[in-house]
């Protein structure tokens, strides 16, 4: 599918004045991550993620005909509380997908959304929000055009959610989501995210994401300036080689259920990530104190139970446990008498595989 594929062409001549439109869309994280992007927003290796179930945002857009106008003049609120400083983002957005969605200069809106969890504290909120906008607006596509399929619909979703997000193209659809042009990997593209098509052990069905907040407020460096420091950092060609080469190891991994070996690559991707931060210049470390006592108590639980378990992180301090539903209640039982005490006011966030993105109204 190619670019000019994804641009609206109208089939009806079908009117659509006012309404509105709610979609919950889930944030994901990432076993092999992205880090590094070119221009518009494409990644420079490709990504596979857990779709996440309870971590998501709940979007509403309510639209009313107005003037043609070259900027799309909307109000947004978030919880409730009107944030004029989540407007240069969401305008950049808007002026990106225009070409793609070009209905939407007829139109004015009030743009309405929550969070199932802390904002901006390396959750994914920017993935979840932005897929869950997209699919908003593309409702109001369907709505004009219902001929669109549901192909095509959640294609072009995982395009424009991209545009304002990289990482929101892989918060459309689930259980496993792959981003990224890779040669071993069928249909995968730059341009949006594809389900995994791959073989998938019963091992790592109902998988389990249990998030510790070990910091609750908002990130030290915004992902945006994160990926633009890998634009000349001194290890980013290898980098880009080594996580291409790890989803091949992944896919296998998937496919045999072979979990120590699902481990290794998934604590390794999130380690790398942070150590590409610290060998940036500028430099930042990302992870606190806390983080660090969890990885070693994960660790040691480890070795002592020969669990499953294993960690994963953001572009964050937050410290994300994997582990299979059949560890569920003694990895349940390890958090709350070893793991809780290292997070911000003993918050943690019970999480799953999820499938997807789904409308409400």
């Amino acid at each position: 599918m190619e670019q000019n594929d994804l641009i609206y062409k109208p089939t009806h001549s079908k009117i659509l004045e006012d309404g509105s439109f709610t979609w919950k869309a889930p944030s994901n994280i990432a076993l092999i991550k992205y880090w590094g992007k070119r221009e518009p927003q494409l990644p420079e290796n490709a990504s596979i993620s857990f779709t996440l179930d309870a971590c998501s945002t709940l979007t509403t857009i309510n639209f009313s005909k107005g003037l043609p106008n070259e900027n799309i003049d909307f109000d947004i609120y978030f919880e409730d509380e009107k944030k004029d400083d989540f407007k240069p983002k969401i305008e950049k957005f808007f002026e990106r997908i225009k070409q793609y969605v070009p209905y939407i200069s007829d139109y004015n809106f009030v743009i309405k959304t929550r969070n199932t969890f802390p904002h901006s504290s390396g959750i994914a909120s920017s993935a979840s929000g932005m897929a869950a906008l997209t699919l908003c607006i593309l409702s109001m596509e369907k709505a004009l055009n219902p001929d669109i399929s549901d192909e095509l619909f959640y294609k072009k979703a995982s395009f424009l959610a991209r545009l304002g997000s990289g990482s929101a193209a892989r918060s459309i659809e689930g259980p496993l989501v792959v981003w990224g042009e890779h040669h071993k990997i069928e249909n995968s593209s730059d341009l949006f995210g594809i389900k995994f098509s791959g073989t998938v052990h019963e091992n790592f069905k109902n998988y389990h994401d249990t998030i510790l907040l070990v910091d609750k407020g908002e990130k030290q460096v915004s992902s945006t300036v994160g990926h633009n420091l890998m634009n000349n950092h001194s290890f980013a060609q290898q980098r880009f080689v080594q996580a291409n080469e790890n989803m091949i190891k992944i896919s296998e991994t998937l496919k045999t259920g072979d979990l120590k070996s699902f481990i290794s690559i998934v604590e390794s991707e999130a380690l790398t990530l942070h150590s590409m931060m610290m060998t940036s210049h500028p430099y930042f470390i990302l992870m606190k104190p806390n983080t660090l006592e969890i990885i070693n108590k994960i660790w040691a639980f480890r070795e002592k139970t020969n669990s499953n378990i294993c960690f994963t992180l953001d572009a964050g301090a937050n410290v994300h446990i994997l582990f299979p539903e059949k560890e569920k209640e003694s990895v349940n039982d390890f958090i709350i008498s070893e793991l809780i005490q290292f997070c911000q006011n003993n918050h943690y966030i019970c999480d799953r595989v999820g499938f997807g993105a789904r409308q409400i109204q």
